[in-house]
């Protein structure tokens, strides 16, 4: 009988644990009544990675069913509506931009990421050999660089670089060799990232015009292309503290410059940002100010990232109360504009561009609980469970954005450390 009674007390003490998180209203719709907790130290360092579907209230086999859903359909649905990723022979596969007709660094940059949290190497050799094989220039000023929009035949159509595509790829192998293992030629991961960050960091010796730096070397900062024309401004998007953090660990080259960029990029969210609803341009100057080119002074489809590089940067090193308050200013402006209905773009001040509540933008935006002590965080996930997965013709950005938020907010986006 005491057996039996302690077994009920037990079982009590947890329900009423888990009563303080969540709440049911008659209807059965789940309500959160306490805020996030952030743990007391960063991810990277604990190995913890939150998952905030559970903490949510969330049960943890429709999360993981839901995660290997998006796998599927992303990588493997039908090729009309619902996939994103090609093989193309035995060994090599692409990320295609199934909105504007091309193959983009930025999509085959988020596909290894992806594949390597997702633990699928062989999809992940494929997407980097076609990457390899056909992006990456082999020789000239370029060298070591990937032209940023390619044809679904190999060939290049702009041989241009987007510099954020360059950094998920060297972060992704790194994350490759840790996770996996080195192999042979071109699958010797680490070395891969290594030679492409010493390539595009030496463009600055001898003559390579009107190539550059992929880094603005003084300002510490990353360019928006790294050209005579293109390095004269940034990207808030593109900054990516947390990445930095690992190339100063890992990268055998130039870890003091990059342990340099992390703090500096972390104190320009500050200074991208409009004072009154947090949100960031798409192109700034190194100064912070918007950088006013066809638009993009204004919040649009680049800037829906800014606050997923905070929120991971924070959740990972803890380094930066500056992205706390950045995503508490943020998603208060999108709670003002109404949680199920906020548009995709506005100017910075917070007038709507377009009204579409976009995928993309709602999964960036969950990934900001990770960094919220806020009940209202809690809005922002369930927003996010409950959109579908990306379909259609433009199921491209949308559902590599809304992938990615997935696995970071199921606590499946990791850092794998040497060994």
């Amino acid at each position: 009988m005491k057996k039996i009674f302690f077994l009920l007390t037990v079982q009590l003490i947890v329900f009423n644990s888990f009563a303080q998180n969540i709440d049911r209203s008659s209807n059965g719709k789940i309500i959160k009544t306490i805020k996030p907790k952030i743990p007391a130290k960063g991810a990277f360092y604990t190995g913890n990675y939150r998952n905030m579907f559970a903490e949510a209230g969330y049960d943890k086999v429709s999360i993981a069913n839901k995660l290997e859903k998006i796998w599927q359909q992303l990588f493997y649905g039908d090729s009309i509506n619902q996939r994103i990723y090609y093989q193309v022979g035995a060994d090599e596969a692409y990320i295609y931009d199934t909105g504007n007709k091309d193959v983009r660094s930025e999509g085959m940059s988020y596909g290894m990421m992806i594949c390597v949290q997702m633990d699928k190497q062989q999809e992940f050799n494929k997407i980097w050999k076609w990457a390899k094989m056909h992006m990456q220039h082999q020789s000239g000023s370029a060298k070591g660089y990937f032209a940023w929009q390619m044809n679904r035949d190999g060939t290049i159509m702009d041989p241009g670089v987007a510099s954020d595509g360059e950094e998920y790829i060297v972060t992704a192998l790194f994350l490759a060799a840790n996770r996996w293992g080195n192999g042979n030629g071109i699958y010797n991961y680490s070395k891969e990232a290594n030679e492409i960050l010493e390539l595009t960091m030496n463009k600055d010796k001898g003559n390579n015009k009107p190539i550059t730096n992929l880094f603005e070397v003084d300002k510490k900062q990353i360019t928006f292309v790294p050209t005579e024309v293109g390095r004269v401004f940034t990207d808030p998007s593109y900054h990516l503290p947390a990445f930095y953090e690992l190339w100063s660990r890992w990268a055998t080259k130039n870890s003091s410059f990059w342990k340099h960029c992390a703090p500096t990029s972390r104190k320009m969210f500050h200074k991208f940002a409009n004072n009154k609803t947090g949100l960031m341009p798409d192109y700034a100057n190194y100064d912070g100010s918007p950088k006013n080119i066809g638009g993009h002074g204004d919040f649009r489809f680049d800037a829906w990232r800014c606050i997923m590089n905070m929120a991971v940067d924070y959740a990972w090193f803890k380094k930066s109360g500056n992205e706390l308050a950045q995503i508490r200013k943020i998603h208060s402006f999108f709670i003002r504009e109404g949680i199920k209905n906020y548009g995709n773009q506005y100017t910075l001040d917070g007038t709507k561009l377009d009204t579409p509540h976009s995928a993309g933008l709602v999964a960036c935006n969950a990934v900001g609980a990770l960094a919220s002590k806020d009940k209202s965080a809690w809005l922002f996930v369930d927003d996010f469970f409950n959109t579908p997965i990306p379909t259609g013709q433009y199921r491209y950005y949308d559902g590599l954005l809304y992938f990615m938020s997935y696995l970071h907010l199921s606590g499946n986006f990791k850092v794998y450390n040497p060994n």
